[in-house]
């Protein structure tokens, strides 16, 4: 028997060139146990991805500030102390980085994202002032209320789902993955990971990005 995965996207499930690798629309819905997806990205982005792959929509976004799983949505976050930051940003003189259309943020419901190539330190004392925190995925820099965190919305989904989280095996690239290696039973960063990614998990791999999690899902078909 296979376990159950909790999966990030960017730089996991990615190639270099952030493009989804192909070869997950074979391997996830052929796997014989529940796939949450967990990721920075806003609600839309892991929800259309598990339909498109014909998968359970079992989502953990927005860094844990909205969970998906059995058709029930549960919300985390402060989400009117985020538009306060992003506002006051602004006001400062700054911008968050993504153009008018803003993609990024446009249907995010719990956090606010900034760009990388913004100033981080007027960032971090405006998100204090709001009582939020500020945290470097590598993509982005995310703006969140403290204790929202991808592992807790693993403990959510995973409830939701029968299971212990410790059933889980979670392979991730970032500093918002920590959470969910501390939580899932088993714990993989693929070879691009950061160092905070790094250092929490059971395994840093020698592949990098989808390379590195294809490999840890071959790998556990066979142990099954």
């Amino acid at each position: 028997m296979v376990p159950p995965l909790v999966l990030d996207i960017d730089g996991t499930m990615t190639l270099p060139d952030d493009s989804i690798d192909p070869r997950f629309f074979e391997v996830l819905p052929a796997w014989d146990a529940p796939v949450v997806v967990a990721t920075g990205k806003s609600f839309p982005y892991p929800v259309a991805l598990c339909h498109f792959m014909y998968l359970e929509q079992n989502v953990v976004a927005e860094n844990g500030g909205i969970v998906l799983a059995r058709e029930q949505v549960t919300k985390n976050g402060d989400a009117a102390a985020a538009r306060r930051v992003a506002e006051a940003y602004r006001e400062a003189g700054y911008d968050l980085g993504w153009g008018p259309a803003d993609l990024t943020n446009r249907w995010r419901e719990t956090e606010l994202a900034v760009a990388r190539d913004q100033p981080l330190g007027p960032l971090e004392e405006i998100a204090a002032e709001h009582g939020l925190e500020v945290v470097d995925t590598g993509y982005a820099y995310h703006v969140k209320s403290p204790g929202v965190e991808k592992g807790r919305g693993l403990k959510s989904v995973a409830r939701l789902l029968d299971r212990d989280p410790e059933e889980f095996v979670a392979i991730g690239d970032s500093e918002n993955d920590v959470s969910t290696f501390g939580v899932a039973g088993e714990s993989y960063a693929v070879a691009n990971a950061d160092a905070k990614a790094a250092r929490a998990a059971d395994v840093v791999l020698e592949q990098s990005y989808s390379e590195g999690t294809l490999a840890v899902l071959d790998d556990l078909r066979r142990r099954g």
